[in-house]
C-alpha cells in the first residue's frame, strides 16, 4: 500500500470508529454528519481491504484486522498530537489554570489536603477540580481531558506515563471500647465482624461477593494464604465511611496506614498493627502522553511528588 494515499483524517475516523463501534456516535464525537462518517468508513474499507466493523446480534464489532490496527493507530495519533503541542512558559505565581484530578477516596483524603496547602502558598490562582473514579475513563486520561489520576491501579494502558507516589502498609482500626482491643490476636481478629473498603482503577463499582476472595483484595488474599477467612458484614468504597463505622463496638476496619492516621487523635478509636502480614499497596499517579512535556503539568507533578516525599519522611506513632 502507498502511504501517500492515506488521509490523516481517515486515521482519526478509524480511531474513533473502533472505540465507539457505532457510526452515529463516532460522527457525534467528531462533530461531523453521519453520512460523512459512513463515507469515511467506506473509504477505510476500500483502502484496507477489510470490513473493519461487522454487524452482529450485539451490534457492530471490530474484525481481527481492526483489532490489530487499533493500538497502532492510537499510538501514532497520540505521538503526533504530542509532537504538535505548542510550547508555553508557566508561572505558577500568576497562573489561573484548572487542574482536573481523578482521585480515589484514599488519595483525596491523604494527598489532596497537603496539595491544597502547598498550592495556596505557592500558586494562589490555581484551581483543582477533583473527580471520582466513577466520573472518569481511561480514554479521558489518555485524551488529556483529565490532567492526572491518583489511585491504585492493577493494569494500565502502555501509552500512559506513571509514577509511584508511595507504598503504604495496613493497620486495624476499631472502637476504643471494643473488647478485643486489649487482646488483639489473629484468632480474636477472625472472630470479629469486619468492614471491607476498597476502590481501584476507573469506572463505576459493582456489587461485592463475600465468597470471591480474588476480588476482595489484599487483606483477604493475605488471610487466604494462611488458610483463614474473616467475616465481612459491611462493604463500602469510602474510607471515611469505614472509619466512622469502626466506632461501632463490634466492627473492625483494616485500612491503609496513611488514611487511618487521619483519626489518630480521636480518643474513641484505636489503631493497632494487624495480627498477620499484609503486603503493602502502591499509590500511583498517571497521566496522558499529551501532557507529559507541558510546562504547567511538569510543575504540578513535581508538587505531588515533593509532598509525597514529605509525608513518607514523617514518622507516626
Amino acid at each position: 500500500m502507498n502511504i501517500n494515499k492515506i488521509d490523516l483524517n481517515l486515521l482519526i475516523y478509524l480511531d474513533v470508529l473502533l472505540r465507539e463501534c457505532n457510526v452515529t456516535r463516532s460522527a457525534n464525537k467528531l462533530n461531523i454528519t453521519q453520512p460523512a462518517m459512513s463515507n469515511g468508513l467506506k473509504r477505510l474499507r476500500d483502502l484496507l481491504g477489510d470490513p473493519l466493523l461487522v454487524r452482529t446480534s450485539e451490534g457492530m464489532k471490530p474484525t481481527e484486522k481492526a483489532l490489530r490496527l487499533q493500538p497502532i493507530v492510537r499510538k501514532v495519533l497520540l505521538e503526533l498530537e504530542e509532537a504538535l503541542q505548542p510550547e508555553a512558559d508557566f508561572n505558577e505565581k500568576t497562573s489561573t489554570r484548572v487542574f482536573r484530578i481523578m482521585a480515589s477516596d484514599y488519595a483525596a483524603s491523604t494527598v489532596i489536603p497537603r496539595l491544597l496547602t502547598r498550592l495556596r502558598e505557592n500558586a494562589p490562582g490555581i484551581t483543582i477540580d477533583i473527580m471520582t473514579p466513577s466520573d472518569v475513563t481511561f480514554h479521558d486520561v489518555e485524551a488529556g481531558k483529565i490532567d492526572m489520576a491518583i489511585n491504585r491501579f492493577e493494569e494500565l494502558p502502555q501509552s500512559f506515563h506513571e509514577k509511584s507516589v508511595w507504598l503504604d502498609t495496613f493497620v486495624c482500626m476499631m472502637a476504643a471500647d471494643n473488647p478485643i482491643a486489649k487482646n488483639f490476636a489473629l484468632e480474636t481478629y477472625l472472630e470479629a465482624q469486619h468492614i471491607w473498603v476498597s476502590k481501584t482503577g476507573f469506572g463505576v463499582g459493582v456489587g461485592m461477593d463475600p465468597t470471591d476472595v480474588q476480588k476482595l483484595g489484599w487483606v483477604d488474599e493475605a488471610l487466604q494464604r494462611q488458610g483463614r477467612k474473616r467475616t465481612i458484614r459491611v462493604f463500602t468504597r469510602s474510607y471515611h465511611t469505614a472509619m466512622h463505622l469502626a466506632l461501632e463496638q463490634d466492627l473492625i476496619a483494616t485500612l491503609p496506614r496513611k488514611v487511618a492516621l487521619i483519626n489518630r487523635n480521636n480518643p474513641n478509636l484505636v489503631i493497632l498493627e494487624p495480627p498477620f502480614a499484609i503486603p503493602p499497596i502502591e499509590l500511583k499517579m498517571i497521566w496522558s502522553p499529551l501532557l507529559h512535556h507541558d510546562a504547567s503539568h511538569i510543575w504540578f507533578r513535581k508538587q505531588v511528588i515533593e509532598l509525597a516525599n514529605e509525608l513518607k519522611s514523617q514518622s507516626y506513632s
